[in-house]
């Protein structure tokens, strides 16, 4: 019975790790879209965005970081958004 658990216990930890080790690589879609493509996709399915000049650079960097969270996006996906963002300010 031991064993069992002491399996169980390993198995979870290798899949869980295969798991997140793939869900961080960004996908070939990811890549290839641009950050207003990624902005409207995302942003917009949850709330009315602001205007990038409702913002300052700085504002938007702490706002991706925050959105990033809160959103599950990768670093791609938020670079590419506040990237969008910041040249659009």
């Amino acid at each position: 019975m031991k064993n069992t658990f002491k399996y169980i216990g390993m198995t979870f930890v290798i899949f869980t790790s295969i798991i997140l080790m793939n869900s961080c690589a960004p996908t070939a879609a990811i890549s290839a879209k641009g950050g207003a493509i990624l902005w409207g996709e995302n942003c917009l399915r949850c709330h009315n965005t602001p205007a990038p000049p409702d913002f300052s650079d700085a504002q938007w960097e702490t706002i991706g970081f925050h959105m990033k969270l809160r959103a599950n996006l990768t670093d791609m996906e938020i670079e590419k958004i506040v990237s969008f963002l910041k040249t659009a300010n």
